[in-house]
């Protein structure tokens, strides 16, 4: 789980929440119909611009972003040039077992090739391919969020200008200008909410998620093709360090 996004949603919303409730009642600020123009309205738009299935896969981001986790970069290139030294003293059909009980399916189908006797340029053809389809797939999500994140304010001041429409138009009558105000002012602040608190930071966030995929992939894609070709695991060690931030790089050769 990604504890940064979660921590960072509660807090904020909660700091609204707070700011709402020590400044007055909590219901003043809620009103339908300006949830229906800036949330169904922002979702409606967002539609026009991508098709029906990515906005919806695009939706389900918002939980697989909260509960989002990788494997730890320095970890894996340990255990693959673990790995490699293995298959390169007894041959790869010496990790048969380590790679079944490997859990991420690009790593292991990847590995599982290599064992079998695939050629080097095949798994690698394979494996760039497949990186290349998650990159769109990601670059999708991050456009609709993107895209969210434009269109929510838009839609606040559509509101806001119906909202003040209606109560230009019912000035003679006192009862009707509250309702009609609060529409014009609560669409506004939903819109930035929703443009500011949530579509831009989980734009970014999966940006970040999609870079840390990236390179974890990279680790793999060079350490299954050194280890398909029996090359020295001291070398691969030296490619897996620059693929690596500083911070992070491993010794496992001292």
């Amino acid at each position: 789980m990604d504890l940064a996004t979660l921590i960072g949603l509660v807090l904020g919303f909660g700091l609204v929440g707070m700011a709402i409730m020590l400044g007055g009642s909590i219901g003043a600020f809620i009103d339908v119909p300006s949830i229906l123009i800036v949330v169904a309205g922002t979702l409606s738009i967002t539609t026009v611009s991508f098709t029906l299935k990515e906005v919806i896969k695009g939706q389900g981001l918002l939980l697989k972003t909260v509960l989002f986790s990788v494997p730890a970069a320095p970890d894996e290139a340990k255990m693959l040039i673990e790995l490699a030294q293995k298959a390169r003293a007894n041959g790869l059909l010496a990790i048969q077992g380590d790679v079944d009980a490997i859990s991420d399916d690009f790593l292991k189908n990847s590995l599982t090739m290599a064992v079998d006797g695939s050629p080097p340029e095949v798994i690698e053809q394979v494996m760039k391919t497949d990186t290349a389809n998650m990159m769109e797939r990601h670059i999708s999500g991050v456009q609709i969020f993107k895209k969210s994140a434009e269109v929510a304010p838009a839609m606040g001041l559509i509101g806001t200008l119906i909202g003040l429409v209606q109560m230009l138009g019912n000035l003679d009558d006192p009862s009707k200008i509250g309702p009609a105000m609060a529409v014009a002012l609560l669409t506004t602040m939903y819109g930035a909410i929703l443009a500011n608190m949530v579509f831009s930071p989980m734009a970014a966030k999966l940006e970040r998620n999609s870079a840390e995929e990236i390179r974890l992939r990279k680790i793999y894609t060079t350490s299954v093709l050194s280890i398909v070709k029996q090359e020295n695991p001291r070398q691969l060690e030296l490619v897996v360090n620059t693929i690596l931030p500083p911070s992070d790089r491993i010794s496992v050769f001292d």
